[in-house]
């Protein structure tokens, strides 16, 4: 399986605390059968993303896990005008590592002005594709999650997060991923992992989730399929 949102590159956000800890969490992630990881630190107005020093985080901890795990370094990106900015100037600085994918992620409690002109101008100037991150969670679009049809029909690839489906984040969370699974409005379902307890790198109980829900194939193409196309750098949207 393939994790394209963890935050496992120690002290420097709210993921891993620690070297010990990020290596702790590789290893549950190989036993739960991940086998790539993308890395990917906030950008937003409490962490500052720093692209050539979390590259060189992630080498070290390429070595200390003995090269065990292969990673990707990409980023948590929060939509702020700040943000945005520096987006369009250079938007290399944030993608998934060789690859046109870019994560966002929405304020808790709102969605951006004009987010469909945004996410337009996104995939024609930048030609980039973003993933929308966790919606599940998102206030707003529990109450409106219809909303999230239209972004992904427009070019926006959808990720829910693993343990929503187990109901860590809540009966709302859970029951509003299930709608967009049944609505075949998931693209990729991720970790989001921060920790070894409350937010651990663990796939695999919400692939036997969705594969007793829609079947073994649809399940493997949120954990395995789709992510190898993204870190691959392919059209995910050719195939859905």
């Amino acid at each position: 399986m393939i994790d394209i949102h963890c935050h496992i590159l120690p002290l420097i956000d709210d993921g891993a605390r620690s070297w010990e800890i990020a290596e702790q969490m590789c290893q549950m992630a190989l036993n739960d059968g991940i086998t790539h990881i993308v890395a990917t630190p906030h950008a937003n107005a409490q962490f500052e993303y720093k692209r050539e020093a979390f590259s060189n985080l992630l080498a070290e901890l390429q070595t200390r896990i003995q090269g065990r795990l292969k990673f990707s370094l990409g980023c948590d990106f929060n939509l702020s005008f700040e943000n945005l900015e520096r987006l369009f100037a250079d938007p290399a600085q944030y993608l998934i590592e060789g690859t046109r994918y870019l994560l966002i992620e929405l304020n808790n409690f709102s969605i951006p002005p004009k987010f469909d002109q945004l996410l337009f101008r996104m995939t024609t100037e930048l030609q980039i594709v973003p993933i929308l991150t966790h919606p599940e969670r998102h206030p707003v679009l529990q109450r409106h999650p219809e909303q999230i049809a239209s972004w992904a029909g427009s070019g926006c690839l959808v990720q829910i997060t693993a343990n929503s489906l187990t109901g860590h984040w809540g009966r709302k969370a859970k029951d509003v991923s299930v709608w967009l699974l049944k609505q075949e409005l998931v693209h990729i379902i991720a970790t989001d992992a921060h920790d070894l307890r409350n937010r651990p790198p663990v796939l695999s109980a919400a692939r036997n989730s969705v594969a007793q829900m829609l079947g073994e194939d649809a399940a493997l193409a949120l954990v395995e399929v789709n992510p190898g196309m993204v870190v691959a750098g392919e059209d995910v949207f050719s195939r859905c």
